[in-house]
Order: structure tokens, then sequence, then C-alpha cells
């Protein structure tokens, strides 16, 4: 991300003199303004490093030191004195002082300082993010694949890795969209840098608008102070937005601005900030069929599209299921500490017969289940959904089946955990519900919705997580 850093001194001429002196394409430098007020300024703007004159501090110094520190973002603080004492420098040092530099020393050995102050604030926010995200961290080797399909594939994005070309990663509900452009950053030359990912579709306009761009103090109504944004944080990294298709026509004129121009503009201000980011963003839609119906820009879309990646649905690569299915067993077995160790032939059968359409995220919800509800070692046909169970979704009639189904037999019920039985008993209300009414209403959105009394955008939503598609109602009513 951009380091920013606010410079204060007494003398308004000398601030600008030591802001070029730190000057680089990685750093945002604010000087204190003639008449300004330090402790104003940093109640305005966050800042991660500040270059302070002793003489605009407040004393006792440990107590104005201790007060920025525990500013939000913890900046760091550089003292400039000019009558450097040991036991000043010992006293700014103990109060969390990043660095105590005398101003008489030689320019060339204060750049050399600063240089050193800065380099050391940038790794240390570097290892920071880097280890606040160890956990997310993936690989293209993560997805080892038999299928031929799926080969093909891992073969192309082998090849845009390197490259810094924008992409655009296309592909049903649950294919691991974000989880492949995490391992495209984790392997590209700027793994080192920071992935920020972002859904479109869970933020508001005006809300969207400030988290990717930011704001300034005073922006709209709450913004207490200036805020930095998805693509300042996202600097000399990658930035992933998801859900691409649900950005409003005004953020699509804006972000088709920064992809030309290669700068941001918080909300409420006028400075342009310059920032160096790869963009991935992704969606389920057909964008084409979107851009003909004029609701997504032409221009826009061949910006996000120099590279198109496809994910092979789950269903055209069934070579992988039992692999992914081993794989999710063991991971689940260890973090529920549940006795499951294999899957019984028939439901490896009836997993790898069934066509996915949550693709790989539902195949870990239903694998996560199937390890709570195992009894022994096993896990058995009657383990799994009953969609799954040879079952077509059809027979699924009434809502009270799918709720039973859930439930299992009445001696069971008291021994699963409370919370993890209401949700799946949930899930399946919900599957078998928008199921009997996407039928009824043969895939209709805004025909279901109205019957359901919900809006078309919680509907899709519902659909999404639930991996239920329109184009499969149309398609059996044909």
């Amino acid at each position: 991300m951009l380091l920013r850093i606010l410079v204060a001194t007494e003398s308004p001429r000398e601030a600008p003199r030591l802001a070029q002196l730190v000057a680089s394409e990685d750093v945002l430098v604010t000087c204190l303004p003639a008449g300004g007020v330090l402790w104003e300024e940093l109640r305005a703007r966050e800042v991660d490093l500040v270059i302070v004159e002793d003489r605009l501090l407040d004393h006792p110094l440990a107590a104005s030191l201790t007060l920025i520190r525990n500013l939000p973002g913890a900046p760091e603080v550089v003292v400039f004195v000019r009558d450097s004492s040991p036991e000043l420098r010992a006293q700014a040092q103990a109060a969390g002082a990043f660095a105590v530099i005398d101003r008489a020393v030689e320019k060339a050995e204060l750049v050399l300082a600063l240089e050193s102050v800065i380099g050391r604030r940038t790794e240390a926010a570097r290892r920071r993010l880097m280890a606040e995200r160890a956990d997310e961290r993936s690989s293209l080797s993560d997805f080892s694949s038999s299928s031929p399909a799926m080969r093909e594939f891992l073969a192309f994005v082998r090849k845009v890795v390197q490259t810094d070309s924008s992409l655009l990663v296309l592909g049903e509900t649950g294919v691991g969209k974000e989880y492949l452009s995490r391992a495209i950053h984790a392997e590209s030359p700027r793994s080192e840098g920071p992935f920020i990912p972002v859904n479109c579709s869970a933020l508001s306009e005006s809300l969207l608008e400030s988290e990717l761009f930011g704001h300034v103090e005073g922006a709209f109504t709450g913004a207490s102070r200036s805020r930095r944004g998805y693509f300042e944080l996202a600097h000399r990294g990658t930035l992933f937005l998801d859900e691409i298709g649900e950005l409003s026509s005004q953020l699509q004129v804006k972000l088709l601005r920064v992809l030309q121009e290669k700068t941001i503009q918080p909300v409420g201000g006028e400075e342009e900030i310059e920032v160096d980011v790869r963009l991935v963003t992704a969606t389920n839609r057909d964008l084409r069929e979107e851009m003909e119906a004029e609701r997504f820009r032409a221009d826009l879309f061949y910006r996000l599209s120099v590279v198109t990646l496809e994910v092979p649905p789950l269903r055209s690569r069934r070579e992988d299921i039992p692999r992914l299915i081993e794989s999710h067993v063991e991971d689940f077995r260890i973090s529920m500490k549940r006795t499951a160790e294999t899957v019984s032939d028939e439901a490896m059968e009836q997993l790898i017969d069934y066509a996915w359409p949550g693709n790989v995220r539902e195949l870990s919800n239903v694998i996560e289940r199937a390890v709570l509800l195992c009894e022994g070692t096993e896990i058995t046909s009657r383990d799994l959904p009953v969609e799954i169970r040879g079952e077509s979704i059809e027979l699924v009639t009434t809502v009270g089946e799918a709720v039973q189904d859930a439930l299992g037999r009445d001696d069971e019920l008291s021994t699963q955990p409370f919370r993890a039985q209401r949700r799946e008993v949930l899930r399946n209300f919900e599957r078998a519900y928008l199921t009997a009414l996407l039928k009824r209403c043969n895939g209709r959105i805004q025909d279901a919705a109205r019957t359901a009394g919900i809006n078309t955008r919680s509907l899709y939503e519902k659909m999404r997580r639930l991996g239920i598609k329109k184009e499969y109602f149309k398609v059996r009513k044909r």
C-alpha cells in the first residue's frame, strides 16, 4: 500500500524541503500547512508515519508521543531535534519514537536516515499484512487436476501469471474464482504486495465508492476523518473485485477512469493519488449480455477483459471429485474433531453423479454436513442431503420433507449441536422453498420474487448462496 507521511515543522519552508527528501512512487507526503495545528491534522487524516519537529509537540514529550501512537493506524513517529541531548533522545525513544534525528546533520546523512526509517516502516507493514493473511495464501498447485479440461485451463493460467494485465475471471457460483485469483497473485511478481478482495454486491453504491477510492474529512455525514480506499491499500499488489457486474453505471465510469489514468480521487477530495494496482475482476453474469442490455459499459468490459479466464464447473471435471471429497473429509474431520475418515462406495458414487450446481463451494458444505452427521468412521448415503441420494430435486415436493430430512431421526436430533442443526434446517427449508417456487415460475426471477414477497436482489443472493440457477428451471420446463 501507499505509505502516508505527515511532515510538520516549525518553519513552513522546512516542511516542503523534507517532503522532497522522502518523496517516491510509494509514498504520499502531506505537509502541515502554515498556521496549521498538528493535532487537528492528525485527527482529520490517517497516516503511517509522522515526521515532526520536537518544538511542535506538547510537553511532556512522552505524553505527546503516546497520543500519536494511539491514533487509528498506530502511526510511527520520527522526531527532529535541534539540540540533541542524550537525555532527550533516550526520553523520546522510551516513549515509542521510531527514530530521533538531529537536524544539524548533513543532507546526505539525513536522506540516508529517512530512507532507512521509511524502509523499516514499509517492511514492517508488509510483514504485518502477510502475517494477517497467512492462512489465506493459495497456490496454483492447489488446483492439481486429473481432468483434461482443468489441466488445459491451468496451463493457460500459468501463461498469464507473470504478466501485469487485467484479468476477468468468469465461472459459475462456487467454482473458486477468488481462490484462483489469490493463487495468481501469490505466484506473480506482485506476491510481496497486498491482495485486497472486495465483493461489489455486498455494499451500497455510496459506500462502495468510498471503500474503493477512500474519502476526505467531511465528505459526507459521519466522515469525521479521512480514510484510504482499497485501491490505495492495494498499491503494488492486486485488487480483486468480485461480482463486478453489480457496479452502477456511475461507478463503472469512475473505475474506467482509474484504469485509464492510474490515479484515484477520494470522495469529496480534489487531490489525485497515483496507484500501481493489478486489477482482477470476477462475475458469474454474462457481461456481453449485460452490455447488449446497456447495463454494462462496453469500454469498461474491454479494459477489464484483457485476459479472460473461465473456470470449468465441477460437473465438467468429475475426475477431480473423489480427490476433493477426500481432502475436505480430512480437513473437517480434524477441524471439527469428528470420527469420519472415509466415504462408502455408494455415497461416493452418488456424490460423483450429482450435478453440483453450487460447484466446489457446495461440495464443501455437503461434506462438512456429512462429517458432522456421520456416527462412525465411514460416511454413508444416509449422511448426504436428499437431492444427492439419487432423488432428483423435483422429488422434494414439500418444505416439510426437506426440514424433516435435515432433522433426521428423533433419537439423533438431540445429539447434534443446536446452531449447526438450525443452520442446516434453514438451509434445507430455503432450498426446498426456492426450488418449488422457481419451478412454478419457470425460472422467471421477477415473478418468483413477487410471489415470495422479496426483492429480486435478495432472491438472486439466496440463489447464489444455495447454488440454484434460474437456467436449470427453464431447461427443465422445455
